[in-house]
């Protein structure tokens, strides 16, 4: 399912984000920037040893920012990596900083000629992040942001699972209605 937006395609797949085909895919990072479970697991085992190399030498990004390094072993040639935030009920700056994720993102891309990216659904794993929330932050801040930068042509929500691909689905319906 897409959007047009401008120049833009914004689109939600079901899939696994390290086979897109994109420029650049977005981790799930932790603070640290070291391999963690989830969406980070899977990115760094599919990408190899030089995504963590660069990550080290970074060595820290804080929550609602962004950091970049090579894709590794990866369809993609960019890792961006942002850290969400922990879920504590919503009354600490939650949907902010989950915004800023996106935004943070979506800039590095911009900064660095990046044309098209593919995000998961940051923060809803372990973190706790309520699903419909989180979509309706991730969709509404990446249209925004879309709506301004008409450099970036393709994001690419790329979703685990029926159930995070409909509730996405429903989010993404009332921003192309």
């Amino acid at each position: 399912m897409q959007v047009q937006i401008n120049e833009a395609v914004l689109e939600i797949v079901e899939g696994d984000i390290t086979q897109q085909d994109t420029e650049a895919i977005v981790n799930a990072a932790n603070n640290e920037l070291r391999v963690g479970g989830g969406v980070d697991g899977a990115i760094n085992r599919a990408g190899g040893p030089a995504i963590q190399a660069e990550a080290r030498q970074i060595g820290y990004c804080p929550t609602g920012q962004a950091v970049i390094t090579t894709g590794g072993n990866l369809k993609a040639k960019y890792v961006i990596h942002t850290v969400g935030p922990i879920y504590r009920g919503g009354t600490s700056g939650e949907a902010d900083l989950l915004a800023s994720c996106y935004r943070e993102s979506l800039k590095l891309a911009s900064a660095r000629s990046i044309k098209s990216l593919a995000f998961p659904s940051i923060s809803t794993g372990v973190y706790g992040y309520p699903v419909a929330q989180a979509a309706r932050i991730a969709l509404r801040t990446t249209a925004d942001y879309l709506e301004e930068h008409p450099e970036i042509r393709l994001v690419r929500f790329v979703l685990f699972g029926q159930q995070a691909y409909e509730v996405y689905a429903k989010e993404l319906e009332k921003i192309g209605g």
